[in-house]
């Protein structure tokens, strides 16, 4: 039987460059470029509550990754290496082995060396845990309290689909085979913007990754800046499959909680100068990434939406909390 030490030479020991000291000594070492400041994030997964238990292991090693890569990009940074933390109830080789590849795939796309980290068995279910460092200009950095009145606020790519997804795979909402189908791979395989946060960073403010709903977490920046904001409902950019959701006689309240509190989007929120709107178009446009205005920063604290008859909505959804009831 393969014992940890196997388990680590034979799936997670890769040369890396010479600038980095990986595995196989007590810590792992790496130089920053000089000037530049590090910046470094932790995310734990844990099985039955971050991911199901039949999920597909390449596509959890490419998001346990992804949901740590999009707090560097939430800050501007470049990937330097990561540190993986494994805990598992049995040694499973073909699910270590995908998961494994899943990872990698996605931490060469962004040069993001794995340098380190530690398995171990795991009393119940899988416990994953994953650290980033990258590097960022001091001055460039995006920050959540930099947001300023007046500000357009922004949003990258599209919402709701992995909210819809995973409340069909928890039985919370009726399973429609073919709206699943279209919506679970935003759940599984979502997409760090890593370059758009290098981008827009010379031209952004206040900037935020939307993991636990988009009020929610536009909420942090308008605490953390001492501002409010007013969101128009209509702008707000829905993925495809919920154009037609209406067909699938799910209710408009499910939509409506999915685009403005739906997790698990990984998508960049961010705040800047109304002059900055053509080059952010063409930053989007650049990498591919639609990049849709959604509202506006305003000096009365709260935050507002407005429905597509321009009325405020009374009661707004909640974003997610890993201890609220």
């Amino acid at each position: 039987m393969a014992t940890e030490f196997d388990l680590i030479k034979r799936f997670f020991s890769r040369p890396v460059s010479a600038s980095l000291l990986g595995g196989g000594d007590d810590c792992a070492l790496f130089g920053v470029t000089p000037g530049l400041q590090v910046a470094t994030s932790t995310d734990l997964l844990l099985e039955g509550r971050h991911f199901f238990s039949d999920v597909d292991p390449r596509s959890l090693g490419h998001k346990a990754l992804a949901v740590n890569l999009s707090d560097l990009a939430a800050m501007g940074a470049r990937p330097l290496g990561c540190l993986l933390g494994l805990g598992l109830p049995a040694i499973d080789e073909a699910w270590v082995k995908q998961f494994a590849e899943g990872f990698y795939a996605l931490a060469d796309q962004h040069g993001c060396a794995l340098i380190g980290g530690d398995t171990t068995r795991s009393l119940q279910g899988i416990t994953l845990s994953v650290t980033v460092f990258g590097e960022v200009e001091p001055n460039l950095a995006l920050r959540r309290n930099a947001a300023q009145v007046g500000d357009d606020i922004w949003v990258s790519g599209v919402l709701g689909a992995a909210d819809i997804a995973c409340r069909m795979l928890a039985g919370e909402i009726p399973l429609v085979t073919e709206l699943l189908q279209a919506t679970r791979s935003a759940l599984e395989w979502p997409t760090p913007r890593v370059e758009l946060g290098q981008q827009v960073r010379a031209h952004a403010h206040a900037a935020i990754d939307v993991s636990d709903g988009l009020l929610q977490d536009l909420g942090h920046i308008l605490a953390a800046s001492g501002v409010g904001a007013e969101l128009q409902e209509p702008l707000l950019p829905l993925h495809p499959a919920l154009t037609g959701l209406s067909k699938h006689t799910l209710p408009p309240e499910v939509l409506r909680r999915a685009v403005l509190a739906g997790g698990d989007v990984y998508e960049l929120c961010f705040t800047a100068a109304p002059e900055q709107r053509a080059t952010l178009e063409t930053i989007g446009q650049t990498l591919g990434v639609a990049l849709t205005c959604i509202g506006t920063i305003r000096k009365e604290s709260g935050l507002v939406v407005y429905d597509q008859a321009g009325m405020a909505i009374p009661e707004l959804p909640g974003g997610f909390d890993h201890f609220r009831p």
